[in-house]
């Protein structure tokens, strides 16, 4: 991801989180955008882009769920889940 496409999907994240008024926790946002556009693609979405509207929405959504799962373990919400598995078949029916 390019420095510009994480300034955008961090400043999602932020308002996503409520967190958007403070710069406090901006490098460990970024560690974990980058991890979840690396476990996205882990998970077989291989062409995933952040400059694609529903792929930078993805990539926050599962950034959010990685953030607000540090404290309670919950697992995947099935909307996650739905939009990375549609996401996954997306790719595949297109390649």
């Amino acid at each position: 991801m390019t420095d510009g496409e994480i300034t955008s999907l961090l400043a999602m994240l932020k308002v996503d989180l409520g967190i958007h008024n403070t710069t406090a926790y901006d490098t460990r946002l970024t560690q974990i955008l980058n991890s979840a556009h690396d476990l996205i693609v882990t998970e077989g979405a291989s062409t995933l882009s952040a400059s694609d509207p529903e792929d930078a929405q993805l990539i926050v959504m599962y950034a959010a769920h990685i953030w607000r799962r540090r404290d309670t373990q919950d697992g995947m919400p099935r909307m996650l889940r739905w939009a990375l598995n549609n996401r996954i078949m997306k790719e595949k029916a297109n390649g």
